[in-house]
């Protein structure tokens, strides 16, 4: 009498013989497909069940694919992904039923036979053979998990499911192989259990748990009879029997099944009959998948969370690695989104701009001192819907990351950089330059880092309006956006020293190209991102350190294992002395300078507003000691176009302005993000001023207009004794400006 094995199968040698005495016999039919003669499997010459064996035995079940679960910094969900939606689940929280449901209609002799069911396979031979072809096949449910797993570790690539699905020889004889030694290893309960969470049930759903949600909008663990009857009757075909398209075939196949779980015992005739007059009752859920689900407008951030770990070698080292973590999914991925500010910038991105305008806003929020984006918002809603003015395009970030490859222009909000390479460098805040409306400089009076002129043509520079002419110190200038004191400070300081500083604090560092080495950078004539901008300030903020820009605060597995993330790297790119001059000098642009429309009136703050030349980009970027947010408005379909006599948001603008448009957006999801926080104020210092020239009348002829070459004035030149003649200075100088709209670089 053969050996029995426990479960009442035989070992798998014995198995194997059997299996191969039963082919070479009688040409058997085994799930499906006539399975001819031993020589045919290229083992005749072997002769034997050792040349069976040498298949390989190592069956690689992969892990499988499930949803991932994004979250914001306070756990609260911002969207579910994944490639399949499935979430796997232990038997004891599947129902009794669905465990009974599924073994009967798809295995009934599970428990009773090892991996091949040899009267199973006598009965298809039998059945096949009278109908002249293939009507019955002979696969066991452990044969059916060995066929899935193949299936799922050839993922959406086509070309390898057709080679997991194809009806050879070669392959049913090493899913056979397998099987035995699933078998072996696995025993029953597991078997069944890893079968019913990664068999598809239609519907985008895989696995039980993934489909009684999507069904029934329930647990499976909570399925009725007549559920769990329905769920099986779906394995077989679940496009035919899909109950959300066809609720008759539905039935008809759950009636099915009901009957031969009464035929087999495991419920009563008058159970099945009971369950059977019983009406499908569905609760569907539709899935909710990606990131074009995601809650109160976070789909940017989303997908920027997306990019990150598909782009990030800290999450494999090559791109098939990191994809197939992504697609693998089970991961619950807590991030840096903040919702209060996410809501702020969702509100302030609309408030004045509507999703059909001809342009759009990007608004994005960063922490200081630790580089972690706390919200990102526009105008366009995201999604692929085009006739609802929807985008998937990030106008925050480069296009790496799903934003744009050009950046944009980021006009006068380039200028405190040039400030603070030219503090670095050791010249004073007090520095005085005689700035007409217009001027013409040599581009060679320019040096690149390499040592060579930047150009040899003549660089004209013009400012706003032909008024804005005399003589200015830097924060007079910065407050009113003086573009040709800013060329000049440029060529004081050095063109390397402002590119330097400007790769120091992460401009263009989401566009992941070189800075061009032109003078004019110092006008933003250099593109760059809101999200890079963002982090250019939030240096200032944190007097002086940049972080790199980080999404993510921690990923665990779905094993419950930690992964490792990327952390925010920090370092110095100017002294604390020179981010605190920063501070002080840009507070006044949004005090009486261009930014007074920005301008918060509870707390410190500071920033600079941006308008390019024809005004195709209008900027304000600022902050508080512990916030920096940056906003841009311009056109972000097709060629760009100038934002002169245009309508905005039901709004007429006259000319588009840094301080008009992006300054009161600003204010808006600043105030919003802020709200109820702590308001820390920078660090005071004593900010270096240009003397007004006093009044001769009133001085004498020893009065401070002793003549003198424009832009004479040393750095820290602030006796009144030591004047710079010739200069006619603005009587408001020292404050700066009235807001009004500017023009070109303001």
């Amino acid at each position: 009498m053969a050996k029995k094995r426990s479960g009442g199968g035989l070992t798998g040698t014995q198995q194997a013989a059997k299996f191969l005495g039963v082919s070479v016999l009688s040409g058997a039919v085994l799930a499906g497909i006539a399975l001819p003669a031993a020589g045919a499997l290229g083992l005749a010459a072997k002769g034997t069940v050792e040349g069976f064996d040498e298949i390989p035995s190592n069956l690689k079940t992969p892990p499988l694919s499930q949803r991932t679960t994004i979250l914001d910094s306070e756990g609260g969900l911002i969207a579910t992904v994944y490639s399949r939606d499935r979430k796997v689940v232990p038997l004891e929280r599947i129902s009794p039923y669905m465990q009974k449901a599924i073994v009967a209609i798809e295995d009934g002799r599970f428990y009773e036979h090892g991996a091949i069911d040899l009267k199973g396979v006598l009965r298809a031979i039998n059945r096949n053979a009278q109908s002249g072809g293939v009507a019955q096949g002979a696969s066991t449910l452990t044969q059916q998990y060995v066929k899935n797993v193949f299936v799922e570790e050839a993922g959406d690539d086509p070309e390898k499911v057709a080679q997991a699905t194809q009806q050879t020889i070669g392959r049913k004889v090493r899913e056979l192989k397998f099987a035995i030694q699933v078998e072996e290893e696995l025993g029953k309960k597991k078997i069944l259990e890893n079968y019913l969470n990664i068999t598809f049930f239609g519907q985008q759903a895989y696995g039980i748990e993934a489909a009684s949600q999507r069904y029934f909008s329930k647990p499976a663990a909570n399925l009725t009879l007549g559920e769990a009857a329905m769920m099986a009757g779906l394995v077989q075909s679940p496009s035919r029997y899909d109950p959300i398209n066809d609720i008759q075939e539905a039935t008809k196949r759950r009636n099915v099944v009901l009957q031969r779980m009464a035929d087999v015992k495991d419920i009563s005739q008058a159970e099945a009959d009971e369950a059977k007059a019983t009406p499908l009752k569905l609760k569907v859920k539709t899935p909710k998948n990606g990131c074009i689900t995601a809650v109160d407008g976070s789909g940017f951030f989303c997908d920027y969370v997306r990019k990150t770990i598909l782009n990030d070698p800290t999450f494999g080292k090559t791109a098939e690695e990191r994809q197939k973590l992504w697609n693998l999914g089970g991961l619950t991925i807590k991030t840096t989104l903040d919702p209060r500010a996410q809501a702020a910038a969702n509100e302030a991105a609309i408030a004045k701009i509507n999703k059909d305008d001809q342009v759009a806003a990007s608004v994005v929020q960063v922490k200081p001192g630790t580089g972690k984006i706390i919200s990102m918002g526009q105008s366009r809603p995201y999604g692929l819907d085009q006739k609802q003015h929807q985008t998937t395009l990030n106008l925050a970030v480069g296009s790496k990351m799903g934003g744009t490859t050009y950046g944009f222009q980021v006009g006068s909000t380039f200028k405190p950089i040039t400030a603070a390479a030219a503090l670095e460098k050791g010249l004073s805040p007090a520095q005085v330059f005689d700035t007409p409306a217009q001027i013409n400089i040599p581009e060679n009076d320019y040096t690149r880092c390499d040592g060579k002129p930047a150009g040899y043509a003549n660089w004209e520079v013009n400012n706003e309006v032909e008024s804005e002419k005399g003589a200015y110190d830097m924060t007079s200038a910065l407050g009113k956006s003086i573009n040709t004191y800013f060329a000049k400070l440029e060529q004081m300081a050095g063109l390397c020293e402002t590119l330097t500083m400007a790769k120091h604090v992460g401009y263009e560092r989401e566009l992941g190209k070189p800075v061009k080495q032109s003078p004019s950078i110092t006008l933003g004539s250099i593109e760059s991102t809101p999200l890079d901008m963002a982090s250019v300030y939030a240096t200032f903020a944190n007097r002086g350190m940049y972080c790199t820009p980080v999404v993510i605060e921690s990923i665990k597995a779905a094993n419950g294992d930690k992964l490792n993330v990327p952390q925010s790297k920090c370092s110095r790119a100017m002294s604390q002395h020179t981010a605190d001059v920063i501070n002080q000098m840009l507070k006044g642009v949004v005090e009486d300078g261009t930014g007074t429309k920005a301008g918060l009136s509870d707390r410190d703050n500071a920033g600079k507003t941006g308008t390019t030349n024809d005004r195709k980009d209008a900027w304000f970027v600022g902050y508080t000691p512990n916030l920096s947010t940056a906003v841009w408005v311009g056109d972000d379909v097709g060629e760009k176009k100038s934002m002169y006599d245009i309508t905005i948001g039901g709004e007429y603008y006259e000319k588009v302005c840094g301080g008009c448009l992006p300054g009161p957006i600003w204010k808006i999801a600043m105030t919003g993000a802020l709200d109820a926080s702590e308001t820390p104020g920078f660090n005071t210092v004593s900010v270096p001023r240009a003397e007004k020239p006093k009044d001769p009348e009133k001085e004498g002829d020893e009065g401070p207009n002793k003549p003198r070459k424009p832009g004479d004035a040393k750095p820290g030149d602030t006796d009144p004794t030591n004047p710079f003649p010739g200069i006619t200075l603005p009587p408001d100088m020292l404050g700066g400006g009235d807001g009004r709209p500017g023009r070109g670089n303001r």
